[in-house]
């Protein structure tokens, strides 16, 4: 922690400057997502540029409440092994970029709360379903248990009070594209960026986020296979102390009262 204005921001920050700083939407695009003229609608003041992934390669202007955005489309991406749209985050070109998907169950009406808290100070930023002001309108019980112990898991390996570790609505600074160091490795895109955040150190916060309805189709296919592979992630990222946290509190009361006195 730095002695600057802010407590979270280090000495070595510049200071925000909301009015001069670049924000960049990328959107990965599902076939099933048809429609994403809806989102260009709804694209808050805050948005210069949207970066479409999953769309026919193209560059246009669109004109959203008589202010230009500029419309990045990318080709598709294999969105049924997992892979994360990398292309996307690297053709960003704003100081800040948001991440959400074109389902319709993210509003892009949220983004300005988000980029409150880049802001402040925070380096990632991510929404969170299970906090006053979010919540869910599709999620079975199965994933809900799933995510329950996933969370635990989380909490004792990072040593974060996290709520929701896989919804995939955040944002973050352009910057931490490379050390977010994301893979193709069918992970659930929020997990991995998440769990990322957390063994880089990143100064991270959650938001209330409500998470609505899927346009098309049902929003969760493949609870088990997500699960498997989030905690895979969850253990090959974990910190080389993480597994002294993973023992019962009891025992290690107990060594520390054992181990003779200096």
């Amino acid at each position: 922690m730095g002695n600057g204005p802010h407590p979270l921001r280090r000495s070595t920050d510049l200071s925000p400057q909301a009015d001069g700083r670049s924000v960049s939407l990328v959107v990965p695009v599902r076939p099933g997502d048809r429609d994403t003229d809806w989102l260009l609608e709804q694209v808050p003041a805050d948005v210069r540029e949207v970066v479409l992934v999953g769309r026919p390669t193209g560059e246009s202007v669109a004109s959203v409440g008589g202010r230009s955005v500029a419309v990045r489309r990318l080709g598709a991406w294999n969105h049924e092994a997992g892979d994360v749209p990398h292309a996307g985050l690297i053709a960003a070109t704003g100081d800040l970029v948001v991440l959400m998907g074109a389902d319709g169950s993210m509003s892009p009406h949220e983004i300005p709360h988000y980029l409150h808290y880049l802001d402040s100070g925070y380096d990632f930023v991510k929404g969170s379903r299970f906090i006053a002001g979010g919540g869910t309108a599709d999620y079975p019980l199965l994933r809900r248990a799933g995510h329950g112990t996933l969370l635990r898991i989380a909490r004792q390996l990072y040593g974060q009070r996290l709520t929701d570790l896989w919804y995939g609505f955040c944002a973050f600074r352009r910057g931490f594209v490379d050390l977010l160091d994301l893979r193709e490795d069918e992970v659930e895109l929020g997990a991995e960026l998440v769990t990322h955040a957390l063994h880089y150190g990143l100064r991270l916060a959650e938001v209330p986020s409500l998470e609505r309805p899927c346009r098309h189709g049902p929003s969760h296919p493949r609870t088990v296979r997500d699960g498997a592979r989030i905690l895979g992630g969850l253990l090959d990222e974990r910190p080389h102390n993480a597994l002294l946290r993973l023992a019962p509190r009891t025992r290690r009361e107990k060594g520390a009262e054992e181990a003779p006195a200096a």
